[in-house]
C-alpha cells in the first residue's frame, strides 16, 4: 500500500535525480543503496535500501508532485 511521505531528493539538471532520506512513520531514513531506478510515464520510481536494511520502493509523481512509499517486506 503505497503512503504520502516527504523525502530529501538530489535535483541536478532536473527535480528527483536521487532520494537521499525520506520521512516514513514518523521516522527519518537515509538511502544507504539505489537498487533500481526507472520511469513509467509521469512518474520516477525508485527501489532503495535504507541505513538500517530495509527496503522501499519510492515514487515520485510528476502529475501530483507528490512521493509515495511501499515498504517491501522480504
Amino acid at each position: 500500500m503505497m503512503k504520502m511521505i516527504q523525502v530529501h531528493c538530489y535535483s541536478g539538471h532536473t527535480y528527483a535525480e536521487r532520494p537521499q532520506s525520506f520521512l516514513w512513520q514518523e521516522t527519518e531514513y537515509k538511502v544507504e543503496e539505489i537498487e533500481k531506478a526507472w520511469q513509467e510515464p509521469g512518474k520516477k520510481l525508485f527501489k532503495v535500501i535504507t541505513e538500517q536494511g530495509k527496503s522501499f520502493e519510492l515514487c515520485y509523481s510528476e502529475t501530483e508532485d507528490q512521493w509515495s512509499a511501499t515498504e517491501l517486506v522480504t
